[in-house]
């Protein structure tokens, strides 16, 4: 994976993901009802498939050097029955590779209605249409909101779904994508459901749900009474050739594993927007 053993530059295979977004409430004490889930963080990698149905991306190689390095935290979710609105997940760094994150959930129409844009799109708040955008080669759009409850956030592997009129009407979480990249298949970046409905890869399931840490999941959609669910942080996932010297810097927290003939790093979490890793 070198041009000569030991030595760099190196064959590297990556996957970058970003925070998810935060699930929404309705601004309402009426039961049946719900905000939008968040969309995934935006995934991109080129071990495999990448989000929004791009196919793997290509090869990269990496000189001895310095590289950004940075793990994006995740939206947070709306508070009880105010008409707070949620936040976006925070986008990932590898070096040059950036994911974008996720998208919150809408509330309702009149208050913060639509799902945001980003890696993958929120799902729309109750009676909006207006759903969040998924980013090309990360991530897919968010579902529409029926006339009680919001849509699903989308995921990196599909869309979220959309709510039908009726009360406490189910809207599921956009599917994840999985990864072999740490030797074993895990799904990741999965949508958040609003609160009546189901959601898989890490994205938040019903009613306030949180996303879960390091897979960029987006957070559930709440009923009333409950706050939205926070999207899930992200995580940066690289594989270099046990031979190569790495090194990370302060605020770095990473654990590393050997599969195969390379030594793969999990990067959990980085307390600044300045933090690195060196390879030599």
């Amino acid at each position: 994976m070198s041009g000569t053993f030991g030595v760099a530059p190196y064959s590297v295979e990556y996957l970058v993901i970003a925070g998810g977004g935060g699930g929404a409430n309705t601004a309402s004490t009426v039961a049946g009802r719900s905000g939008g889930g968040g969309g995934a963080g935006g995934y991109r990698t080129n071990a495999g498939t990448s989000g929004g149905g791009a196919s793997s991306e290509i090869a990269l190689t990496l000189v001895a050097g310095v590289y950004a390095l940075t793990v994006g935290a995740g939206g947070s979710g709306t508070t009880g029955d105010t008409s707070t609105e949620a936040t976006d997940g925070v986008s990932s760094v590898f070096g040059d590779v950036t994911t974008v994150g996720g998208g919150h959930g809408g509330q309702v129409s009149g208050v913060n209605p639509d799902g945001a844009d980003g890696g993958s799109g929120g799902g729309a708040g109750r009676l909006s249409s207006g759903v969040g955008a998924g980013t090309a080669g990360e991530g897919f759009a968010g579902g529409t909101g029926g006339n009680s409850a919001g849509g699903g956030g989308g995921g990196s592997g599909s869309v979220g779904t959309n709510a039908a009129d009726g009360a406490s009407a189910t809207a599921n979480g956009g599917a994840g994508v999985s990864s072999s990249i740490t030797g074993s298949a895990v799904s990741r970046a999965g949508g958040g459901s609003n609160a009546y409905g189901t959601a898989t890869g890490g994205g938040g399931a019903g009613n306030g749900d949180n996303g879960d840490d390091n897979t960029g999941g987006g957070g559930s959609g709440c009923a009333p009474g409950v706050d939205g669910g926070n999207g899930g942080s992200g995580v940066v996932i690289f594989a270099l050739p046990v031979q190569a010297t790495v090194t990370f810097s302060a605020g770095v927290t990473q654990t590393s594993a050997v599969v195969g003939v390379n030594l793969v790093y999990t990067v959990t979490a980085t307390s600044t927007t300045s933090e690195t890793v060196t390879i030599g």
